[in-house]
């Protein structure tokens, strides 16, 4: 699972700035920046905190951050084929065009 990198494609995609994550989170930029390219792995409690910040369910940090080797080999057929689209979906739903459409 790369969660630092699902962190980061959202963070991106959201149009917030490392700097501005971090301080919205209450933790340090380096921290951030180190769970991002993966050198630290995020505690639940600071990816429910990013998830907070960003307005997104966790489960959309954990759908970006499947990767092709956490898949079991007889199910990858499958992977390939499907996961482009979530992948897609993910980021739309992300997406701050989209998410305001979505609020009540």
């Amino acid at each position: 699972m790369d969660i630092g990198n699902s962190i980061r494609l959202i963070r991106k995609k959201r149009g917030i700035s490392q700097i501005g994550l971090a301080e919205q989170c209450n933790i340090s930029q380096t921290s951030l920046c180190l769970i991002e390219t993966c050198a630290k792995r995020p505690s639940e409690r600071t990816i429910k905190r990013i998830c907070d910040v960003l307005q997104i369910p966790e489960s959309l940090v954990y759908l970006l951050a499947i990767q092709y080797t956490d898949i079991p080999d007889h199910k990858r057929e499958v992977y390939e084929m499907v996961f482009p689209s979530i992948k897609s979906l993910v980021l739309h739903i992300v997406d701050d065009e989209y998410a305001t459409l979505m609020q009540p």
